[in-house]
């Protein structure tokens, strides 16, 4: 009989779709957007992705996290998404929390945390009671991604 090391083929998991969601991010970097990532995993299935459109949508609340629980709700043809996980390259912000919350999403896993105004700033109740969060995933290519994006703003 094989032995399962749960915890290490849970962080191969965590890795594996965090890699998902920087694609994500890639891909609102190649259009100027902040490049922040998201998928929704459903069942070990990707089932939504998303990334940042706030400037190409010109809507504040296009973020990576709104855009993907939107096509997850789609996909499933459910409001709720108990059974999902959301996989982002940076902690949610207030808004993205509470959608999660509303969503009561299983789990969230996201790699940099947000020091300016990540949920976790403002209050440890933003999200769903039940909803499981890790972070740190994949933390230093996250957050050298945003770092390098605002440095060549300000160049």
């Amino acid at each position: 009989m094989q032995t399962i090391n749960t915890e290490m083929d849970a962080f191969k998991t965590d890795a594996y779709y965090m890699n998902e969601a920087i694609k994500q991010a890639d891909m609102a970097l190649a259009r100027d957007e902040v490049p922040i990532g998201a998928v929704v995993v459903c069942g070990g299935k990707i089932i939504a992705r998303g990334h940042n459109m706030t400037q190409r949508l010109n809507d504040v609340t296009a973020h990576a996290e709104m855009i993907a629980l939107t096509a997850a709700a789609n996909h499933l043809n459910s409001k709720y998404l108990d059974t999902c996980t959301l996989y982002v390259t940076l902690e949610p912000c207030l808004m993205c929390a509470g959608a999660c919350a509303w969503a009561q999403l299983e789990r969230i896993v996201f790699g940099s945390h947000d020091p300016k105004k990540g949920y976790s700033l403002y209050t440890s109740k933003a999200l769903h009671p039940k909803t499981k969060v890790t972070s740190g995933i994949h933390e230093e290519i996250c957050g050298k991604m945003l770092k390098d994006y605002f440095k060549s703003k300000r160049t």
